[in-house]
């Protein structure tokens, strides 16, 4: 008995009660880890409860926009967009796939992890005030089926039915186990059905849609500026998971042509706050007499984040792309070293792993459990995941790279490629080694020039072209490339959704940039998919598939960056702790009105 009353002690905490032996009731929904919030929490940690809320923030971005349809198959949606709706579950930031309710109040799900029930807050509103529904839960998710991008219906396309039980209550129903799927249908946000069932969901629109947050568009000129306005009648604005944030009344997005005006204006005073990307121009540029006076604070702010496989990415259904061997040998035109030294001020690490700053990440040689992952396949797989560890070339620094081109030319020999007159020509077709590389930042021609260079030494000709955002988007959707610069987004730990972005069945997305077609990283991804709830195996099959996806020179590896690089005006406060992964500024900061009357005249749009 008294057992039995400290096991529902425990769960009462924790925000987990027992329904039935075949189902759990939880207000939290985690993947792995115990969550650290437990039931009557009152908010996060890195919040501060009491924060003052008023003012405004100009921020900028670069490019255009055409649509307030952020969920649109086509268009270029509006910067701040994806703060109209709210989602059925949310995250804290100081963990990793951990769920808290929002619009649902909690969720009760199979053991098995074959369906899933969230509970609607009774309270829940739209912003006309209309109650939010399981009518809207399940018009949200069909919509998303049939007029939603393809990666949507792909991904979901084991839900069998959503229904809804009664005014409060949907239930989805999976055709096979996955708890990951159950956890991302939390993550849904909910379309109001009295809107949208009149209106297609699939196209661009210039109309400010109804939301189910407490955000919608207040002003705008179209391609130039939108204006997010706080709802201060939201009716969630008091829930634990909201409570010391959204501290901002307005949030305006001035859009700009390049980066580098954009720089200038944010040093005249046009906006707020800049997170910078490039390191030259945080070494070279964030100076002044703004810096000096601390008008303009220039900060460091570290980080846990996993970090993306930012990269050169190789579309491998190009001819010349196609042998490995070729993709392995253009590794070696990179100095990343030389790069770091005289481009980026020693500031950056070099990425090698496609779980950057995890666990997951593959070192050393495959233990005994990864090569018994590994055995159904190993006919399969580059041998050298067996023996060596994967590392990118490295260089002394000075620029010289002989050494390392001649490894480049004995590799390309190999795959039946030589220097005729100079040029990099195939010995069988003739064919001289020609290709593109697809940018959109001016900031990324300068990094691309010296790889230019060194391949021009192996009789390679690099064609470097640089198109505005929406062409750039367009032709990767299309995979209408050579090689671009683009990232494959970070992985805290391996989830299904890497089926989308590597697995066959996926070629057609456009998260599959590299147009990979492989037997073995497809039963990886499957074998992946279905250990979820396994973390034991989930850590053997992640840095197998790390090993397997780096001797496969699907990318060129660039670098990363552990730490925000920002400057802002220093108008604002923040919370003292921070989050682990997430900066943090839209949501915890806020307006210090002593500070900001203490800064000089600016000419800043508010």
């Amino acid at each position: 008995m008294k057992k039995t009353i400290i096991m529902l002690i425990i769960l009462w905490m924790t925000g987990i009660c027992p329904a039935d032996e075949a189902s759990i009731i939880s207000t939290d929904f985690s993947l792995r880890d115990t969550p650290k919030y437990g039931q009557g929490f009152t908010h996060f940690d890195y919040v501060n409860p009491n924060a003052p809320k008023g003012g405004s923030v100009t921020l900028s971005t670069t490019g255009t926009f055409d649509s307030f349809n952020r969920y649109a198959q086509r268009g270029d949606a509006a910067a701040g967009s994806e703060q109209l709706y709210d989602t059925l579950m949310t995250p804290s930031d100081d963990e990793i796939d951990v769920l808290y309710p929002l619009i649902a109040e909690k969720i009760e799900y199979s053991k098995d992890y074959t369906w899933i029930i969230f509970t609607i807050n009774k309270n829940a509103r739209f912003q006309d005030k209309k109650p939010i529904t399981s009518a809207d839960v399940v018009f949200t998710f069909n919509t998303f089926m049939t007029q939603g991008v393809p990666q949507f219906k792909s991904y979901y396309k084991n839900v069998s039915h959503v229904e809804a039980l009664d005014t409060h209550r949907v239930k989805f129903t999976l055709k096979k186990s996955r708890l990951e799927l159950l956890h991302s249908l939390a993550g849904l946000a909910i379309l109001p059905k009295h809107y949208w069932e009149t209106r297609d969901f699939s196209a661009p629109t210039t109309d400010v849609p109804l939301g189910s947050s407490g955000f919608t568009i207040d002003a705008y000129k179209m391609g130039q500026y939108v204006v997010i306005k706080r709802l201060k009648d939201y009716w969630a604005k008091d829930l634990p998971v909201n409570k010391g944030r959204h501290n901002f009344d307005l949030i305006r997005y001035d859009y700009y042509k390049d980066e580098i005006v954009t720089l200038e204006a944010f040093k005249a005073g046009e906006f707020d706050f800049r997170m910078e990307n490039v390191a030259k121009q945080w070494a070279t540029m964030y100076k002044g007499d703004y810096f000096d006076q601390h008008h303009i604070i220039k900060e460091e702010i570290a980080h846990d984040i996993p970090q993306a496989m930012q990269a050169l990415i190789f579309n491998t259904q190009k001819e010349v792309f196609k042998d490995v061997r070729v993709r392995e040998a253009l590794t070696y035109a990179m100095d990343f070293e030389w790069m770091n030294q005289h481009l980026f001020y020693n500031q950056y690490t070099r990425t090698r792993s496609f779980f950057q700053n995890t666990e997951y990440q593959a070192k050393g040689l495959p233990s005994k459990d990864e090569i018994a992952c590994l055995e159904p396949v190993k006919d399969k797989i580059p041998p050298r995941v067996y023996t060596s560890e994967y590392q990118p070339p490295v260089t002394d620094g000075s620029g010289n790279i002989r050494s390392q081109l001649r490894t480049a030319l004995g590799i390309l020999k190999k795959a039946g490629w030589q220097i005729s007159n100079r040029k990099m020509t195939h010995q069988k077709t003739g064919q001289l080694m020609e290709f593109e590389l697809l940018l959109y930042s001016p900031t990324m021609e300068r990094i691309a020039i010296p790889f230019q260079d060194n391949l021009k030494k192996l009789g390679i000709t690099l064609n470097i072209r640089r198109v505005d955002t929406t062409q750039f988007i367009n032709r990767m959707r299309a995979r209408d490339f050579d090689m671009i610069t683009g990232q494959y987004a970070a992985n805290p730990f391996p989830s299904s959704n890497l089926k989308i972005v590597w697995h066959s069945n996926f070629f057609d997305s456009t998260y599959n940039t590299a147009g990979v077609q492989d037997p073995a990283i497809d039963f990886l991804t499957e074998k992946i998919d279905q250990n979820q709830t396994d973390k034991t195996a989930l850590l053997h099959y992640g840095r197998a598939l790390d090993r397997v996806l780096q001797y496969n020179f699907f990318v060129i590896p660039e670098w990363h960056l552990s730490k925000f690089r920002v400057a802002y005006w220093n108008k604002f406060s923040r919370p003292a702790v921070r989050p682990r992964y997430a900066i943090g500024f839209i949501d915890t900061w806020w307006i210090d009105k002593a500070k900001q009357a203490a800064l000089p005249n600016r000419n800043i749009t508010q």
